[in-house]
């Protein structure tokens, strides 16, 4: 099911620019009244399940012993995820995706974990395809996209998705990133 906000988010992405964005953080960042929210490195991402933090990014050329496909590099980035909905909760790698500044319509990705054969992992510090936050818990781990080489600009975004296949708010966090 979460994989039907793929078009939604992708209509969202397009429809923001990177012009104008500003980079740094520390704030609390809640969806103004459209339900829309953007934010930046260190700046927490507050929704109706879970806080978020994307830490950190940079590029690379392989990450432990996975390696893109031609053509593209690996978007590393440090994410820290707090339930604060009340009671367990389960995350998956697609909750969250990146978008790079392209006007192309398939300028996203998923996770790397998100297309790996289940039980395959890149490692303890990269969050797994799938885990639950229990109440009040908080986990930090690293997200690893494919994404073209040459894109420096980037955001990583999730969109809330309720039980009755309604979605909600909309997150994005923008910032560059650089080669490792």
């Amino acid at each position: 099911m979460k994989k039907q906000i793929t078009s939604l988010l992708c209509a969202a992405f397009l429809a923001v620019s990177f012009a104008g964005c500003s980079f740094g953080g520390d704030n609390v960042i809640t969806p103004d009244q459209d339900g829309y929210a953007e934010g930046k490195l260190g700046d927490i991402m507050r929704s109706s399940f879970f806080d978020y933090i994307v830490n950190s990014a940079y590029l690379c050329d392989s990450y432990e012993d996975y390696t893109p496909q031609a053509g593209y590099e690996l978007l590393v980035a440090e994410v820290a995820v707090t339930n604060t909905f009340g009671e367990t909760i389960p995350m998956f790698d697609n909750d969250f995706q990146v978008q790079w500044s392209s006007d192309a319509e398939d300028a996203f990705a998923y996770p790397v974990t998100f297309y790996l054969e289940e039980g395959t992992s890149l490692g303890d510090d990269v969050l797994p395809s799938e885990y639950e936050l229990s109440k009040d818990e908080s986990r930090t781990g690293l997200l690893v996209f494919e994404v073209p080489a040459g894109e420096t600009e980037y955001s990583i975004s999730y969109m809330e998705y309720f039980e009755d296949d309604t979605t909600g708010s909309t997150f994005f966090v923008f910032f560059p990133a650089e080669k490792k």
